[in-house]
């Protein structure tokens, strides 16, 4: 098992750097030029194998947290992906409502994880409840737009900006913590959040048009 265990880690840290390096050049880049989209896909696929290969690890060695990071990133990443197909809310198939579901449960475990460490004095779970509220609000954001209830007109865009984003927070958020040798540890795993949300947030409003619709 130990060899399995090495394997997936060094195909995880291997496509964790690809994807940290065309993550980064693709938010740089012109957004929908050649480059953006070539890239937009090697950095879809490193990321996705890097969370996948998470998974049986954090099996082997058991770490409930790294494989709820691997669902929250995944749902990044899958949901950015189908939002790019996504015109009308009749694009909307049940995988799309199944994802939500999975991240749904995801945000509620690591929300109440987060408060039961903060109870007993451990400040981690601050972070864990911090990414347990992301993972409610994302769902909340989702699931008005299944409903035709966005505040965006091309909702499909903005979304994808949004995930995509997101999902490259918890790529950066990883090399930042496995690598920091000064930072306290909450605030490693906070800075790359502090850093790009407000980029997320600015983009959001460079790239929306807003609709006459409920704005959720």
């Amino acid at each position: 098992m130990e060899k399995i265990f090495m394997f997936f880690l060094a195909l995880h840290i291997l496509t964790g750097g690809v994807s940290l390096v065309s993550g980064g050049v693709v938010m740089l880049s012109k957004k929908g030029d050649q480059k953006h989209r070539w890239l937009g896909k090697v950095y879809f696929y490193a990321l996705s194998t890097a969370c996948f290969c998470a998974m049986p690890m954090s099996y082997i060695h058991p770490n409930l947290f790294l494989f709820m990071v691997s669902i929250f990133s995944l749902y990044m990443l899958l949901s950015g992906w189908r939002y790019l197909r996504i015109k009308d809310v009749s694009d909307f198939y049940w995988i799309d409502h199944l994802y939500l579901g999975i991240l749904f449960l995801a945000g509620i475990v690591l929300a109440i994880w987060g408060i039961l460490l903060v109870l007993q004095s451990k400040n981690f779970g601050i972070v864990l409840f911090i990414l347990g509220g992301f993972s409610l609000n994302f769902t909340r954001q989702d699931y008005l737009t299944m409903r035709g209830k966005s505040k965006y007109k091309n909702f499909g865009l903005v979304r994808h900006i949004q995930r995509m984003a997101g999902s490259y927070i918890s790529s950066l958020t990883a090399f930042v913590v496995v690598n920091n040798t000064f930072l306290p540890g909450a605030i490693a795993w906070l800075l790359p959040s502090l850093i790009l949300v407000p980029l997320i947030v600015r983009w959001s409003r460079s790239w929306g048009r807003l609709s006459n619709k409920f704005v959720s």
